[in-house]
């Protein structure tokens, strides 16, 4: 073996164990303010029941209700069937009345 094959292997093990130790990390920081959990209170929307499903009466629902967003749902309309605490469903008929409001 000649002598630069003798330097650069040490070398290299050197390099390869060096690459293999850890440093010790900082823990990792929390966030200011913990997350809030999403509101929703279908009671407090279902005078809306009964009512058109006009996009001002679903608002007004949605603001009532206090949720961050609200999905009007028709009759045999696919959805989604994932549950969003903070979500107000308002299922309307063929004719665009409303008649059920839950969270969801």
């Amino acid at each position: 073996m000649s002598r630069t094959a003798r330097t650069i292997l040490p070398l290299s093990l050197v390099a390869a164990l060096a690459a293999c130790t850890s440093t010790p990390t900082a823990p990792p920081m929390s966030d200011p303010l913990p997350p809030t959990a999403a509101q929703c209170h279908a009671d407090a929307a279902q005078s809306y029941v009964g009512q058109p499903a006009t996009p001002q009466n679903v608002e007004a629902a949605r603001q009532r209700a206090g949720a961050e967003i609200a999905r009007v749902v028709k009759p045999d309309q696919m959805v989604t069937m994932e549950f969003r605490e903070g979500r107000l469903n308002v299922y309307v008929d063929k004719a665009n009345v409303i008649t059920r409001i839950a969270c969801g």
